[in-house]
């Protein structure tokens, strides 16, 4: 190969190296680190413009088109429009996550009449999208009308189709609503479930999945105002308080550490607090 030629042949490897840098999303590695613990104080994951976190839209997987994840004025605004997750870069345990939300107007498509819904997803693992092609495999901490503290195990899938080991569960103290659902009770069976979920204590028997729900016993603020929500992830312990009030409790949790997500589900809501703070030192909760 003469030089010319030679030096063709490199100087287009470049350029498609290149092009090819330009047009493929940067898709977040598998962490090799281990999980990070805050210690000295709070982990702000909103701050930096959210350098921390990362967008998976189902429709649009690592591009995020129509701005369903965006910040102002230091709020976290979710649109909602497409389902899919904001998710943390590290993966991080033994941790007190505290959040602020509250819920828009916007509703779209098959739940544009029915509960506003999200979710903190928590211990994340494996692929993006390795649940029903839009979640990880996880447990979540569920916000929605209603049900917010409530926990259901999300298994997941690899790329060739496997399981993602380990497999999520989650083991809890619970009893049963008069129709049967099961409840965080304390003191209760001892159970651990692999999928489906696990209710807190208050969840009205009575749920509909329709706008505006509100049970007799609620402690989530009334749609339009802040609540506040508390996940303590405490080696495989799983605490929820909603308004300072614990809701739901779990044990025995698989796998212990993990990314952690908040959820786009169909529903408009914002957050102007996401962090994760050193077990023991959170601030209280303030009406």
């Amino acid at each position: 190969m003469g030089h010319c030629t030679k030096h063709w042949f490199y100087t287009s490897i470049c350029l498609l190296t290149m092009a090819l840098c330009l047009v493929v999303p940067k898709i977040p590695s598998a962490s090799a680190k281990e999980p990070i613990t805050p210690n000295t104080g709070p982990i702000d994951l909103l701050e930096n413009n959210l350098s921390k976190l990362y967008t998976w839209l189902k429709p649009t997987k690592y591009e995020d088109p129509l701005n369903v994840y965006s910040l102002k004025d230091g709020v976290l605004q979710i649109s909602g429009e497409a389902w899919g997750g904001l998710t943390s870069k590290d993966e991080y345990a033994n941790y007190h996550m505290v959040m602020e939300f509250k819920w828009g107007e916007r509703t779209w498509t098959n739940r544009k009449d029915r509960s506003r819904d999200s979710g903190v997803l928590v211990h994340c693992i494996g692929p993006d999208g390795g649940y029903s092609g839009i979640w990880m495999a996880s447990i979540e901490a569920q916000i929605i009308e209603g049900g917010t503290g409530d926990f259901l195990v999300l298994q997941g899938k690899n790329e060739d189709g496997s399981a993602v080991s380990p497999a999520p569960s989650l083991s809890a103290e619970v009893g049963k609503d008069r129709k049967g659902a099961m409840i965080w009770k304390k003191g209760g069976e001892k159970i651990t479930i692999s999928a489906g979920r696990i209710n807190w204590y208050g969840r009205d028997p009575d749920w509909k999945d329709v706008l505006g729900f509100r049970g007799e016993e609620d402690v989530a603020s009334p749609s339009g105002q802040w609540t506040r929500f508390d996940v303590i992830c405490d080696g495989d312990k799983i605490t929820t308080l909603v308004n300072g009030i614990v809701v739901n409790q779990g044990f025995d949790a698989i796998p212990s550490a993990g990314k952690v997500l908040v959820q786009s589900e169909g529903a408009e809501m914002f957050v102007r607090r996401w962090e994760l703070w050193p077990l023991g030192k959170a601030p209280e909760y303030e009406k």
